[in-house]
């Protein structure tokens, strides 16, 4: 006597692994998530440019009109936020920056900013991976060194 049993062959089993494998692969494809991952960092990189130029106005507005005396006013070039004393003149691909960092730390920190921000993937206390500028118009631009996906992050008040 035969009897039948139900449940599924192998081939079937291998066949809708495959099936689920190849949509999986689609979908990661389609998410990309390094994409996403890069655009979340430039967020974050967006928000601190946004909080030290911040900074800075208030800084101004509370000592009548009056920049912090370490930005420099050299027109084309930027310093870099940073405790290192040499060697950031390398570091930024947004920009041309002067070789020493600029500590706006003692200044800034905490009146009118909880901690200079650095950036999420590169930045340290010494060499930031933000620039900050006084333009020949005496306008402050503040911007990331090295943003991701091809952006280009940079305040200008």
């Amino acid at each position: 006597m035969y009897t039948s049993k139900r449940g599924f062959t192998l081939l079937e089993i291998l066949l809708v692994v495959a099936a689920i494998a190849i949509l999986a692969g689609i979908v990661i494809v389609a998410l990309n998530p390094s994409k996403q991952l890069g655009e979340t960092r430039n967020a974050q990189r967006q928000s601190d440019v946004n909080a030290i130029l911040n900074a800075v106005h208030q800084y101004t507005i509370d000592n009548n009109g009056v920049l912090p005396a370490a930005i420099d006013s050299v027109t084309g070039s930027a310093q870099v936020l940073g405790t290192a004393g040499a060697g950031l003149d390398s570091t930024c691909t947004a920009t041309t920056t002067v070789a020493a960092g600029i500590d706006l730390e003692s200044i800034l920190v905490p009146t009118y900013i909880v901690d200079i921000p650095v950036d999420p993937t590169t930045g340290t206390a010494a060499n930031t991976d933000y620039y900050i500028s006084k333009t020949g118009a005496g306008r402050i631009v503040v911007g990331s060194c090295d943003a991701e996906e091809s952006a280009s992050i940079e305040i200008t008040r």
